[in-house]
């Protein structure tokens, strides 16, 4: 049964009952395809890094972001025929969702970015404004175009998939809540082939990189059911986040993710497990 506790933490989907993970049969060939098309790039560049493969060039890895999407494109249209593919792609467009949702898809990633640089360097760390938008696989290349890339990749291609394909699925069957860790726990093994060339591998890194996937995507959650299912939202906070943090210097990633972190424990205790959200968690159907 769905969670209605709205004073639990953000983490307790599984406290006080047996639970046990179903799938259906499009929820789990989608993970499974995401995961083969994106390794598909991942799985080389990680060769490529233990000196078994040579030649591939670092934008490669840009490449992976799309398999969440083609994935979710194909699973959509074998499951679901041409209606499901213009359901899932009509998330894309959803735009009328009222300014103060768009002040937060944009704006607090960048003030947390602002925010975090001038923590940054207030603990002697020294971090620069120009860090935002570095896409380390293109040199050179930050700011506006870099932010662009951020939201045409890893934006677009991870939430179109991720949030408008599985987690309105995983909506019908789980509260948001356990829906949403569902999903995080399978996003964050998506990525493990570049724990071989993109990340520090340790068992901290690996346990910090998940805690802070797992509260980001308790915060898109809250940000995709509260604007009716926009990817267009969820693609702009999670591309603009990317463009703060991943090229960051200094303290910014840590600071940012400790603020995700802190926003996923009062929205767990604002609205409570079973929509994450002031409004019905978003299905789709």
């Amino acid at each position: 049964m769905p969670e209605k506790n709205r004073g639990a933490g953000p983490f307790d989907s599984v406290k006080g009952h047996w639970f046990r993970l179903t799938l259906n049969r499009a929820v789990t060939f989608y993970f499974l395809l995401s995961y083969f098309l994106s390794w598909c790039v991942f799985v080389p560049l990680a060769l490529q890094a233990q000196g078994l493969l040579s030649g591939l060039p670092a934008w490669f890895h840009l490449l992976g972001a799309y398999g969440p999407l083609l994935a979710a494109l194909i699973t959509a249209l074998a499951f679901e025929g041409l209606d499901g593919a213009r359901r899932l792609l009509a998330q894309l467009t959803r735009w009328r969702i009222g300014q103060g949702w768009w002040l937060v898809a944009l704006g607090s990633p960048l003030l947390l970015f602002a925010a975090a640089v001038l923590l940054s360097n207030l603990f002697g760390s020294p971090a620069g404004w120009n860090a935002f938008g570095r896409v380390d696989e293109l040199p050179g290349l930050a700011g506006l175009a870099g932010w662009a890339v951020w939201l045409l990749t890893f934006g677009l291609g991870e939430e179109t998939g991720w949030r408008g394909f599985a987690l309105p699925h995983l909506q019908r069957r789980y509260s948001a809540r356990t829906a949403t860790l569902i999903l995080g726990f399978l996003w964050a093994g998506w990525h493990a082939p570049t724990f071989f060339y993109n990340y520090e591998l340790s068992a901290f890194s690996v346990l910090a990189f998940t805690v802070s996937i797992l509260s980001g995507a308790l915060l898109l959650t809250w940000l995709y059911n509260s604007t009716g299912g926009s990817v267009l939202a969820t693609l702009v906070w999670h591309g603009t986040f990317n463009a703060a943090t991943a090229g960051a210097e200094g303290l910014v990633a840590p600071i940012a993710t400790a603020a995700v972190i802190l926003a996923v424990i009062l929205i767990g205790r604002r609205y409570g497990a079973e929509s994450l959200s002031h409004r019905e968690k978003y299905t789709g159907a």
